[in-house]
């Protein structure tokens, strides 16, 4: 099963990647994208590239307006993909980053999928597959924001794979950990635009970084691709595949983590100050 997919936030990083791969093999692909100076580079990418038959639309899916005007177009295959990043400590980020970042990782996703849903109800089939990330299971200090959206978009995505099942509508997640895309490393720059008063944080964000060294983005969109086409026929996908063993006993230590007796520098945190942005993993 595939049809025409729809991709969005197909104007950068994995988005744009996954939807020249799927046209490139043949699939009818709507791509869209947040504003408007993204449709004609994507359209001149993909004409650089070869890839014909790519739709480019504008779709910034926390727009009420660009959300009715997608739900008129027949889709098969949505893909969640839009997403933001914001790092900081809890104690420090903004609330309004916050709300940000709940809008379009959670919130206008889910209302796009709302109206997609219904359709794919309708016609007795679809699928709908959310990006999520590693970081919807787990979490790392300074991530607490992002990991928060992507823990609500893991269980919607839950909830719907359960709900929609009568009616032959899957649903799947993939779940990425870290991949140099430079999605991650930015989410670590944004605090140069807070407009609080830098005296009142708990911490010097000029001297953290990304705790985390990344991986070639490449298996994310094998991954992705499968996933959407239907050759993968799994729920969650981690990428890379040898993460997942990592991340179930990530998962299963804050069963039985301690709070008391021990106040040094928790091991992420220390690797916040130590590595540089955008360190590859060997």
């Amino acid at each position: 099963m595939t049809g025409t997919v729809l991709v969005t936030g197909a104007g950068t990083g994995f988005g744009k990647e996954i939807a020249l791969r799927l046209a490139g093999r043949g699939v009818p692909v709507i791509a869209g994208v947040e504003i408007v100076a993204q449709v004609a580079a994507l359209r001149a990418e993909a004409e650089r590239a070869g890839v014909g038959g790519l739709r480019v639309e504008k779709l910034d899916v926390t727009d009420p307006a660009d959300r009715r005007r997608a739900w008129g177009w027949k889709v098969d295959v949505l893909l969640n993909n839009a997403g933001i990043s914001e790092g900081g400590a809890v104690v420090d980020i903004p609330l309004d980053r916050v709300r940000r970042q709940f809008e379009v990782n959670v919130f206008g996703p889910i209302a796009l999928t709302q109206g997609f849903a219904r359709a794919m109800v309708r016609r007795g089939g679809g699928r709908i597959v959310f990006m999520s990330s590693v970081a919807g299971l787990t979490v790392d200090p300074f991530t607490g924001a992002y990991s928060g959206s992507k823990h609500a978009l893991e269980a919607f995505a839950d909830a719907l794979h359960t709900e929609l099942r009568e009616f032959g509508v899957q649903v799947a997640t993939v779940n990425p950990g870290p991949f140099l895309t430079g999605f991650n490393d930015r989410m670590f720059e944004c605090w140069t635009s807070w407009t609080d008063d830098p005296a009142e944080r708990v911490f010097d964000y000029a001297e953290l970084a990304f705790p985390h060294e990344q991986f070639d983005p490449e298996p994310v969109i094998e991954v992705t691709v499968g996933v959407v086409t239907g050759e993968i026929d799994r729920y969650r996908n981690v990428v890379p595949a040898d993460m997942q063993d990592t991340t179930r006993r990530q998962m299963e230590q804050v069963w039985d983590r301690p709070l008391t007796g021990d106040r040094s520098r928790p091991a992420l945190v220390q690797r916040a100050y130590d590595l540089q942005p955008g360190t590859p993993a060997t």
